[in-house]
């Protein structure tokens, strides 16, 4: 046999077997008394193990991303704390999210060389191109959280922008109505729970953490970072200056309200006007050469019929 069939066939076989030796790690039967002790420590571990398949690969993460996350941790507060911010105004903000981000990131980028790798030396052999492939698949299996977290990141702020005026309006009635800011927000957050979950969400986020005692400033000031939208942090601004200064809080969320609200019409015209200049490529590539067919085709047909026939 020749190295071009027995290097995949070592690859398949490399493969396979750290996925059995991983499998055979992480899922080990307990003894039932081992159970019954883990369920008097966590009563939630019985509805854990219940929910089947989807229980145990949670369980199998929670187990591997320490030692999988340890090579990919931060090496300052700074870069821990803008991890963790990205990963809060992704929607991610448990105390576990970070290191289960970096073991996924580190997983990435093993199944992509695996995967490269195979591809490579199946197809190409062992050459440069073969190499080259173990790199891109490498980079693209690294790079591909990261790349998904944005995402997630631009989709979530921009419904945190939509809903926060509708919400922002219904509070600014509660408070008017009687309500102080901690009531107001809990009756929004359960009001507005299916409209604007995002903007429910964090409302119920800062709430919780104001009922543990928490100061309302930190907690105002962790709104408006977590969620990493400008409106939310001036918000939380205005916010942190009425309570310091004693002014009116439905004043100052009407205020808001109307601004924020206005800005989301100016956006709502501003790509208005533009959609004119957008129809073009539509018309031009798509549009444009079916009008020019039906005009100008009969004549061009005419006038090839009159060359082919003349004299």
């Amino acid at each position: 046999m020749s190295a071009e069939t027995i290097i995949p066939l070592a690859a398949f076989g490399a493969i396979a077997c750290g996925v059995w030796a991983i499998l055979s790690i992480f899922t080990k039967n307990k003894s039932r008394a081992n159970e019954r002790l883990e369920e008097l420590r966590d009563p939630g571990s019985r509805r854990r193990r219940g929910e089947g398949n989807g229980g145990k690969m949670n369980n199998m993460i929670e187990k591997a991303a320490p030692a999988l996350s340890k090579a990919l941790q931060p090496k300052t507060e700074t870069e821990e704390s803008n991890l963790k911010v990205r990963l809060a105004n992704a929607g991610f903000s448990s105390p576990n999210a970070p290191r289960n981000f970096l073991a996924l990131k580190l997983v990435g980028l093993i199944v992509g060389i695996l995967f490269g790798a195979v591809y490579g030396f199946a197809n190409m052999g062992a050459s440069s191109n073969s190499w080259m492939a173990f790199v891109i698949g490498g980079g693209t299996g690294f790079y591909l959280p990261e790349g998904i977290l944005t995402l997630l990141k631009w989709s979530r702020q921009q419904k945190i922008f939509l809903q926060l005026p509708d919400a922002l309006d219904l509070l600014v009635v509660c408070v008017e109505a009687g309500l102080g800011l901690d009531a107001g927000m809990r009756r929004v957050s359960e009001e507005l729970a299916s409209g604007a979950p995002e903007v429910c969400h964090e409302l119920a986020t800062a709430n919780m953490q104001l009922q543990m005692g928490k100061p309302r400033r930190e907690v105002l000031h962790d709104l408006g970072v977590r969620t990493g939208v400008d409106d939310m942090r001036s918000l939380a601004a205005i916010l942190i200056q009425a309570d310091r200064f004693g002014s009116s809080i439905a004043q100052a969320l009407r205020v808001q309200s109307d601004s924020m609200r206005t800005k989301r019409r100016q956006l709502a015209e501003e790509k208005a006007q533009g959609a004119a200049v957008k129809m073009i490529f539509p018309l031009v590539l798509f549009i444009f050469p079916g009008i020019f067919v039906i005009l100008v085709g009969p004549a061009g047909i005419q006038l090839m019929d009159n060359i082919v026939n003349a004299p």
